[in-house]
């Protein structure tokens, strides 16, 4: 019976783990994650405070147009992704050690969700957006991390200068 039991939990933790799971789900039809974030790269932006916007495109040559990005201490940042390949494409802010931490975890798990506020997942013809404030000096990056997008050099460089 405990055995049993044991199994049936294991697969209640499992299916609850994975209720959020998606294929090629483009996150468009959902909300986006307005629970304040904060990170070694910045914060959640407030829309009402933006002080740039910034058009990031992605293809499917694999690579982001600017690739490099330089911005100001405390600047917030309107982030509107453009998908202009035929695949789904995502707009990831972190650090490398995180990024490359992330890419790992979906090339063993690519139906996994995720949804945070210095993320864009875009599917093909649309656009996405997200609000971030940079509120770290130093050089991040942002990095699409589909399996095989990071690793073909789906990178770019986000600077941030002292105000």
């Amino acid at each position: 019976m405990k055995i049993a039991t044991a199994i049936v939990s294991l697969t209640l933790v499992l299916a609850a783990s994975s209720a959020g799971a998606h294929g090629t789900d483009s996150h468009e039809s959902r909300s986006p994650n307005l629970d304040p974030v904060t990170t070694p790269f910045g914060k959640t932006g407030d829309p009402k405070k933006v002080t740039r916007t910034v058009q990031v495109d992605m293809a499917d040559t694999m690579r982001f147009s600017p690739a490099a990005l330089t911005v100001r201490q405390g600047d917030t940042i309107r982030f509107v992704v453009r998908n202009q390949g035929k695949v789904l494409h995502e707009m990831v802010i972190g650090t490398d050690e995180e990024l490359k931490s992330h890419a790992d975890m979906m090339r063993k798990h690519p139906t996994m969700e995720h949804d945070a506020p210095y993320m864009a997942h875009v599917a093909t013809g649309k656009r996405g957006e997200m609000v971030w404030q940079f509120t770290e000096v130093g050089e991040f990056k942002f990095a699409c991390l589909i399996p095989g997008h990071f690793e073909a050099g789906m990178v770019g460089t986000i600077k941030v200068l002292p105000r």
